[in-house]
């Protein structure tokens, strides 16, 4: 009945809930794969924008009939139906690492990092990317009211964003496995910048679908190239903790991000200010992937 009860069970009850599974759910499954582990890892993440696609496009007409109570409640019975049999399905522990030298095997590869700063690195990058991406994804829908579109337009546009992404996750999972996780990082934060750039300029309502399926094919495999280079430059018996650290940076990140894209509309009357605040935040993350490229490249030249 209040803004204070709403914001607390969405945060203690579903936000702890899904801090739960998806950076083990990754981290896990990033032992199970060694020569496919970048497609093993990005298609297991696909799941939570397959549902981002499904969801908003059901959620507007079951509220206008229902009301919203009702649909939260039915989204969580239809989450404790499918998730709890499938989560039971993977209770078997992942298989042991290859030896070194053998087949199959994935040596960390080397940096000149420690892995407190490599780790530190990653926060960091993970929380400018995810501040930047959470622009489009958190306020397309207002932004469209704002418009004079109205919400159905707005559902629209993050559904297809949703779609877009799960292809661009799978996409940069078979990319990272032949060019690796960073490259592949950097790639997707780049073309995610210029896509948030896209929507100060096109604010017609044919361009603003284009440019949120490009917004979704940009950034939908960032997320996930994390786990991924976890996995490349640290041991595998820290990459649950190592993972899990870092994806608490990026749901951190959409967090301020949301919220601050928010104040910095109500301060200035424009959605402009806060697409320019994402590309100034997308910086940073390039700049750390620059600077992670930089020392793996050092360190390869030195082993060589």
């Amino acid at each position: 009945t209040s803004i204070l009860q709403f914001t607390l069970a969405q945060g203690l009850l579903i936000g702890v809930g899904t801090s739960a599974i998806f950076g083990p759910l990754i981290a896990d499954i990033s032992h199970w794969f060694n020569r496919r582990r970048g497609v093993a890892v990005t298609a297991a993440a696909a799941g939570s924008y397959l549902a981002g696609a499904v969801w908003p496009m059901a959620m507007p007409y079951v509220m206008q009939s229902e009301g919203w109570r009702f649909t939260y409640g039915a989204i969580g019975v239809v989450c404790v139906a499918t998730m709890v049999p499938l989560i039971l399905l993977l209770r078997r522990g992942a298989p042991r690492a290859a030896a070194p030298g053998s087949p199959g095997s994935r040596p960390v590869q080397p940096i000149s990092l420690s892995p407190a700063a490599l780790q530190m690195l990653l926060v960091v990058a993970g929380l400018g990317c995810c501040v930047a991406m959470s622009m489009p994804q958190v306020h397309i829908v207002a932004y469209c009211m704002d418009l004079g579109y109205g919400m159905a337009r707005g559902a629209d546009m993050l559904s297809i964003m949703m779609v877009a992404g799960v292809v661009s996750r799978l996409a940069s999972g078979f990319l990272a496995d032949r060019i690796g996780g960073v490259k592949t990082l950097l790639i997707g934060s780049v073309l995610q910048g210029l896509s948030l750039l896209f929507y100060i300029p096109f604010d017609g309502l044919a361009s603003l679908y284009v440019v949120s399926l490009v917004f979704g094919l940009s950034q939908g495999g960032i997320v996930p190239c994390y786990a991924i280079i976890v996995r490349e430059y640290m041991p595998a018996r820290e990459a649950g903790q190592r993972v899990g650290v870092v994806i608490m940076a990026t749901i951190f990140g959409m967090a301020i991000g949301g919220w601050m894209s928010g104040w910095i509309y109500d301060m200035t009357g424009s959605y402009a200010a806060a697409f320019l605040n994402g590309v100034a935040w997308n910086l940073l993350n390039i700049a750390a992937m620059v600077l992670l490229l930089w020392k793996a490249r050092r360190s390869a030249a030195a082993m060589a």
